[in-house]
């Protein structure tokens, strides 16, 4: 609800964007892996880019794609 002598604004207050930071173990070979990738996407783009900058990325990508987690999620999320 807004605050008295406050527009009502159709965007809502925008949620915490702070950054997390997580620390995860890698096999050797998926650590090879996310430095080809990270080589790969230098050549396609013209930038490099650290390995660990593409994890949130794939995560992202990931998990939107995933069909089982978000029908499971919802069970765990309350909707809005």
């Amino acid at each position: 609800m807004a605050k008295p002598n406050k527009p009502t604004l159709r965007i809502a207050k925008l949620p915490n964007l702070t950054p997390v930071k997580l620390t995860v173990s890698l096999e050797p070979e998926v650590h090879q892996m996310l430095e080809d990738y990270a080589k790969i996407y230098g050549d396609n783009y013209g930038e490099a880019v650290k390995p660990a900058e593409l994890v949130p990325s794939m995560i992202t990508g990931f998990l939107a794609t995933d069909n089982g987690f978000k029908r499971a999620r919802k069970a765990l999320v309350p909707s809005e």
